[in-house]
């Protein structure tokens, strides 16, 4: 495709005034203003013809076929030319709203010398994108122009992509804090000292060494062998851990450019990572208005991969979740006490009120721990310093929803529930250092 610039028309409207001016001047000079016009369209079709043409090019797009929620991804963009090209294009990328705000990306391309000895003849950019909801984000287009060697023309090609990136749960999480935790040097030294020596299962007796507990020393074993024994205690392994995420309204909504609901998934991922490693049962329960997925217990690290594919299937729901009917489905699958670590999200007392109920049916008999993240808009809105009665009535609503929270979370702790409240960014390594403290206090 080609039309005119906008030189073109500036040059077309600045040349009408002159022409009816020279016309009012001198009529016989009427022949001015079409020869102007006939100067012009000369000069398009010149422009049109001469300098590279985008119908040559052949494009190659490159880009992963799963990415995963919140990561960073490359968008490799080539487009090459038996022709020599311009040294730079604007380029225009109709792509799914996951990937850009709006569906619409604008960038520019530039000349890559391929080293064959003459002017360039590809045009590159990598473009670097993250996905800011799960799903199938569609690339869709690539429109590429740039002008004529006298600006008067734009020289326009449209590419069809129809690619499709795979939006899943992210790893990344797993895969830098479970290689950290879990690294070889840390499972023979720090790990290992939290498997044995803080737990309630005894493991055996060793010789007391300073620094000891001395509650832990055996008085009848040191006396049969004339020196000081201590008992050794190990994490209790095999125990049920269900990990259970609230789909729900308010858990769609986005914090930090992501929503909750993905934040929550990537956490719980490396939980059950964790959770593997410790030779614990995991398993993964999601529910909104209904509970929608509950997956067998798992005990072995070779069925992470399940795991991952269920939260994949965990979806955005926009209606309100029912605690009452989850947490109740929920209680009758367990057989035996369990660690239930709900990632959930309250905004008042009043619509908090039946999840508060179930949770105390279910805390009797289960351990219940609850991950919320912290409302740090809120918590802006009420340090702000007012300059208007508008901020003062926001100021005064935040604190106000702030004190409900407040008191959720102190009605949740007095039923016996464990809460913690956890940055966005450090949702997952606030989660899991709750889970292993429940284990080396051996409270489960």
């Amino acid at each position: 495709m080609i039309y005119p610039t906008r030189r073109t028309i500036w040059l077309l409207l600045a040349g009408a005034p002159a022409a009816l001016l020279l016309g009012l001047m001198r009529p016989e000079l009427w022949i001015a203003a079409p020869a102007w016009i006939a100067f012009l369209l000369a000069c398009l079709a010149i422009d049109a013809a001469v300098g590279a043409n985008p119908r040559k090019l052949a494009l190659d797009a490159r880009f992963p076929g799963q990415v995963g929620v919140g990561d960073a991804f490359d968008l490799q963009l080539t487009a090459t030319s038996p022709t020599p090209v311009p040294a730079r294009a604007e380029i225009a990328l109709a792509l799914d709203e996951r990937l850009a705000t709006g569906g619409r990306l604008a960038a520019s391309m530039r000349a890559v010398d391929d080293g064959g000895g003459g002017r360039a003849r590809t045009l590159a950019r990598t473009l670097t994108l993250a996905a800011a909801r799960r799903g199938s984000a569609l690339i869709e287009a690539l429109t590429i122009r740039w002008t004529g060697p006298l600006g008067l023309v734009w020289k326009q090609r449209r590419f069809a992509i129809d690619g499709r990136v795979g939006v899943v749960p992210s790893l990344r999480a797993v895969t830098e804090e479970g290689s950290r935790l879990f690294q070889r040097n840390s499972w023979f030294g720090l790990r290992q000292q939290r498997l044995r020596g803080e737990g309630t299962e005894y493991e055996a007796l060793a010789e007391y060494q300073p620094g000891m507990d001395r509650r832990a020393i055996d008085w009848n074993a040191s006396a049969r062998h004339v020196k000081l024994l201590a008992k050794e205690y190990r994490v209790e392994r095999d125990n049920r851990v269900v990990l259970a995420i609230d789909a729900g309204r308010t858990m769609a909504e986005p914090v930090g450019a992501m929503p909750r609901v993905d934040r929550a998934v990537s956490a719980a991922l490396l939980l059950a990572y964790v959770g593997l490693k410790l030779n614990d049962r995991i398993s993964l329960f999601s529910f909104a208005a209904k509970p929608q997925a509950m997956t067998p217990a798992y005990m072995h690290t070779q069925d992470f991969p399940a795991l991952q594919r269920a939260a994949s299937l965990i979806d955005y729901a926009h209606v309100e979740s029912n605690f009452t009917l989850a947490l109740s489905t929920l209680g009758a699958t367990l057989n035996r006490r369990s660690l239930i670590i709900l990632f959930t999200e309250f905004t008042d007392a009043t619509s908090a009120d039946l999840m508060i109920r179930a949770a105390g049916r279910l805390v009797k008999k289960h351990r219940l721990l609850f991950v919320v993240l912290k409302d740090e808009e809120l918590e802006s809105e009420e340090r702000r310093r007012p300059e208007s009665a508008a901020d003062i009535t926001r100021s005064n609503v935040a604190a106000s929803m702030l004190r409900d929270r407040q008191l959720v979370i102190a009605r949740l702790q007095r039923l016996g529930a464990d809460v913690i409240e956890v940055p966005a960014d450090a949702m997952a390594a606030g989660a899991v250092e709750a889970y292993l403290g429940i284990k080396r206090g051996g409270t489960l």
